[in-house]
């Protein structure tokens, strides 16, 4: 494919100029045509061996978020349905875009494009970036001749991922700020108000209960050594995040969590939303059962689920049937399965996909409001919990020396 520059005329009267892809030039005024301009000259764009050279390489560009790279998608997606030719639509990013990172990324994509390589070959030498399904969904689109299609749905799948992780997240908020609140109140009980008490406690000439004792001397020790609190934390935070990221320990959480209600279903569920919605866009491109299946597996952030699904792929690669093959695994919600039996026996297993994802959506929404209603009463317990922990060390010597009398 070669870039040519071309001058025509809008409605007869108004001189527009552009850039198109094309095999040759009878092709690309043929394509200038079909925007609907009357082409005055078109001539092929020589590119600098220099350019080519830095081209054929992949450049240096920062990781997008996910609201960025539904930023991103969005206005290709837009400027593609219009008619608008991949460089001239990474051109207007690279010149428009709001932030800097998606400016880099489009004009990084459009040097890689203008070298000679096709979008998705451009964007596969980028997985950190753009993700296995991003990158397998454009290779599907651009193979078809559907990338407007396949951009329109990847906009849907990020969309969809970005509700899904708003509506936990807005879930886990409440309970993260009554932790965090009563770890900071603790921390003013034991560091201002139990060393108070020390004297007096001293002065009374009795032992103190273990639980006063107890959090005295981790009151003394914080306010003494109050400099290694930021220590305590980093190394906290640092061990949970090398817990849930170690592969053999994250395997453990993965597969208890299974096990615990509600919890299960939601990353039961959680998980599958996902698997379903790039299973039934991969399937709607025209992407082979397999590959839909591969594809699909990558969305899988449980360890236990992924390599369930993982084995059912293996079965469905030999000749086995997809529902017989999911059921076997017995990890897949049984009325997913019942709709995508259906969907093969009667050979609309893209609509039937597309069902189960309306499914899935509801039943998310269900469990969130359950858990929503279950972290109210729970954290009330937690925050009872410590301050009966609190005044049971404070009043315990007292009533203790009225006791003695």
């Amino acid at each position: 494919m070669a870039i040519y520059n071309y001058v025509a005329l809008k409605n007869g009267k108004d001189v527009v100029t552009g850039k198109i892809e094309a095999e040759s030039l009878r092709e690309a005024r043929d394509s200038v045509r079909q925007l609907g301009f009357l082409p005055t000259k078109v001539t092929e764009e020589a590119l600098k061996k220099a350019d080519q050279k830095v081209d054929d390489k992949p450049g240096t560009m920062k990781s997008l978020s996910l609201q960025e790279k539904i930023e991103f998608t969005s206005t290709l997606q837009i400027l593609a349905q219009s008619g608008i030719p991949i460089i001239e639509s990474l051109m207007f990013i690279e010149n428009d875009a709001a932030k800097l990172k998606i400016r880099l990324v489009a004009k990084e994509l459009r040097r890689q494009i203008m070298g000679g390589n096709t979008f998705a070959d451009t964007v596969a030498k980028y997985p950190d970036i753009f993700g296995q399904v991003f990158i397998g969904l454009v290779k599907a689109g651009e193979d078809s001749g559907e990338l407007e299609k396949t951009l329109e749905r990847l906009m849907e799948l990020m969309n969809k991922e970005s509700e899904i992780r708003g509506k936990v997240i807005g879930t886990l908020m409440y309970p993260m700020f009554v932790i965090v609140l009563a770890v900071l109140i603790v921390l003013v009980m034991l560091m201002f108000v139990f060393p108070v008490f020390k004297d007096m406690f001293d002065n009374m000439g009795q032992e103190l209960p273990w639980i006063t004792a107890t959090l005295m001397k981790a009151g003394l020790f914080l306010k003494e050594y109050w400099y290694l609190l930021p220590l305590i934390f980093i190394a906290v935070f640092g061990f949970f995040s090398f817990i849930f990221k170690w592969e053999p320990s994250r395997r453990k959480i993965d597969e208890n969590i299974l096990k615990v209600p509600v919890f299960s279903d939601l990353i039961t569920f959680s998980n599958f939303s996902n698997f379903i919605a790039v299973m039934q866009v991969a399937y709607d491109a025209g992407v082979p059962i397999i590959e839909c299946l591969y594809l699909s597996i990558l969305t899988l952030t449980n360890y236990t689920l992924h390599d369930q699904v993982g084995i059912a792929t293996g079965k469905v690669q030999q000749g086995q049937h997809l529902s017989t093959a999911l059921r076997a695994t017995g990890c897949m919600p049984k009325m997913i399965l019942f709709m995508i039996s259906t969907g093969e026996q009667s050979g609309r297993l893209g609509d039937m996909m597309g069902q189960a994802t309306k499914f899935i959506d509801k039943k998310l929404d269900a469990i969130i409001d359950v858990l929503t209603k279950m972290i109210e009463p729970i954290m009330l317990i937690v925050i009872g919990s410590i301050v009966l922990v609190l005044a049971l060390a404070l009043y315990l010597p007292l009533f203790g020396s009225y006791m003695n009398v």
